[in-house]
Parts: structure tokens; sequence; C-alpha cells
């Protein structure tokens, strides 16, 4: 079993940035995919970037690229997600995502079932 949980959230001014964290217990996530997802208020789940086992592939959602940059340390179980030049359309829970061990990115990197495990989310609200 994987135990995600992320940090990081919270109330930015358009333009600003954060640094979401995603830490994990229970099993390593150095042979997994791991993903961000987001999801706005009345809104589904959406993409926002995925990351490959040794990090040498990425792959973002058009509307967060050239802001956002998705990141691993596998040494020390964690993903991070850098989120610069915020837009109050970036207000949403954040979830960190981990697919099943020994499966890294595919074509379907995008889908929300390519990934088992799930954080319980951080909140993250651009506003003035």
């Amino acid at each position: 079993q994987v135990r995600l949980v992320e940090s990081g959230g919270g109330l930015v001014q358009p333009g600003g940035s954060l640094r979401l964290s995603c830490a994990a217990s229970g099993s390593t996530l150095s042979n997994r995919a791991m993903a961000w997802f987001r999801q706005a208020p009345g809104k589904e789940r959406e993409f926002v970037a995925t990351i490959s086992w040794s990090a040498g592939t990425t792959y973002y959602a058009d509307s967060v690229k050239g802001r956002f940059t998705i990141s691993r340390d596998n040494a020390k179980n964690t993903v991070s997600l850098q989120m610069n030049s915020l837009k109050p359309e970036d207000t949403a829970v954040y979830f960190c995502a981990a697919g099943l061990s020994g499966y890294d990115i595919c074509t379907h990197y995008y889908h929300s079932y390519e990934y088992k495990y799930w954080g319980q989310g951080t909140q993250v609200t651009v506003s003035s």
C-alpha cells in the first residue's frame, strides 16, 4: 500500500508562486509513475502533470505548460509541483497520485484511472 500526503497549498496573489510537495510512506515511489491532478469547485478532476520513474520524461496539461514544473526525489520518496505565474483559474484542490508498482508512464498518462493511490489533496487559492 502507498500513503500519499500533499502539503504546500495556500492563498496567493495572481502572478505569485507556490511549491506543492507529496510525501509517500508504505512503499517506494521509485518504480511508479507519478502525477498531479486538480479539481475546481463544480468541475471534474483534471490532469496537471506527470513524471516517469527516472524523471527523464514529463508531460503537462496545456493550461499549465511553461508555468508549472513537476519533479521527484526518489531517495526522499517525494514528488513536487512548482507553480509559477499563478492565475485565478488555477484555484483548485491539488491531488498527488501514484501508479501501480512496476508500471511507468504510458500513453494514457492523463487519465485518472492510470493511478492507483491518491492523497487527500491540498487547497490552492489564487485571488486578489
